[in-house]
C-alpha cells in the first residue's frame, strides 16, 4: 500500500459507505452521486468505500452495468477532493462473489486508482477456512485487502479465531472491519491481531449498535507473557453520522 495512504488507514478515520443516488425512475442520478461524494469529503471523512452496503448489490448484475460507473464517478470526485497530497482521501471498492468474479472487480477497481478491497465472503458461505484463505491471497495479488466480519444476521458467516489468524498471514492485509455485532466474535479477531505481532494492521468498527465503544475501548490481551494493547481506530461505516477515532463527531 502506499505509504501515505497507510498512514492515514492507521491513523484512524471515518470511511463512510457511500449510498447509491437513484432517479425516481431508479436509474444513477449522477449529479446527486457526484454531490455526496463531495459532501462527505467536505464533512471531514477520510475517504469512502464503494461497492459495498447500500451500492452493494444491484449496481453488479451485468443488466444494470453500474459497478464500473459507480466507482469510477467516486474515484473522480474523491481526486478533486483532495486537499493535500500528503493527506489522500483513502479510496475503497467492495469486491463480491466467487474467486473469478471477485477477481474481475478486484482488477477493475486497481484500474480506477482504488487504494484497497473491502473483502466479503458472503458468496463463500459454504467454503472451507483453506479455501477462504486461498481465494483472499488471490485478491491480496491485485490489491491490499481489508478483512470484513459480516455478521451472520445479514449474510455473513461464523469466522473463527483459526481463520482470521491465518488470514493474518497474506502480507497483503491493511486493515480488518469488524462488524459481527457479537463481542466475543470481536475479540477472536483483535486476538488474532495482537497474537499476530503485526503492527501494521488498522482494526475499523462497523458495529453498527458499538461504534463509541469500540473507539473508545482499549483492548488488552498477553501474547507470550507481554501485555499487548490494540485499538480501533475509525470506523467503515453505513449509517448517515458517525465519529471519528477522536470522537469528534461527523455529518456525513
Amino acid at each position: 500500500m502506499d505509504a501515505q495512504v497507510q498512514r492515514v488507514l492507521q491513523r484512524g478515520v471515518v470511511l463512510p459507505a457511500c449510498p447509491l443516488a437513484l432517479t425516481a425512475r431508479r436509474t444513477l442520478d449522477e449529479r446527486r452521486q457526484r454531490a455526496l461524494c463531495r459532501y462527505y469529503a467536505a464533512a471531514g471523512a477520510g475517504g469512502l468505500a464503494v461497492g459495498v452496503h447500500t451500492t452493494q448489490f444491484a449496481i453488479r448484475d451485468p443488466k444494470i452495468g453500474l459497478l464500473e460507473p459507480v466507482l469510477a464517478l467516486a474515484a473522480e470526485e474523491l481526486t478533486r477532493a483532495e486537499r493535500l497530497p500528503a493527506e489522500p482521501l483513502v479510496r475503497i471498492a467492495g469486491v463480491c462473489g466467487a474467486t473469478p468474479q471477485a477477481e474481475i472487480e478486484a482488477e477493475l477497481a486497481h484500474r480506477l486508482g482504488y487504494h484497497a478491497i473491502l473483502v466479503s465472503l458472503a458468496a463463500l458461505s459454504d467454503a472451507a477456512e483453506d479455501q477462504l484463505l486461498a481465494h483472499c491471497r488471490e485478491l491480496g495479488r491485485i490489491l491490499p485487502l481489508i478483512g470484513f466480519y459480516l455478521q451472520p444476521a445479514v449474510g455473513g458467516r461464523v469466522l473463527p479465531y483459526s481463520f482470521w489468524r491465518r488470514f493474518l498471514d497474506i502480507d497483503a492485509v491493511a486493515a480488518i472491519k469488524i462488524a459481527p455485532f457479537n463481542r466475543y466474535q470481536t475479540l477472536d479477531v483483535i486476538r488474532a491481531v495482537a497474537e499476530s505481532g503485526r503492527t501494521d494492521v488498522a482494526l475499523y468498527t462497523g458495529n453498527d449498535d458499538q461504534i463509541v465503544l469500540d473507539l473508545l475501548t482499549p483492548f488488552r490481551l498477553l501474547c507470550g507473557g507481554r501485555p499487548v494493547e490494540l485499538r480501533i481506530v475509525g470506523g467503515l461505516l453505513g449509517q448517515l453520522g458517525g465519529v471519528d477515532a477522536a470522537g469528534r463527531g461527523i455529518a456525513r
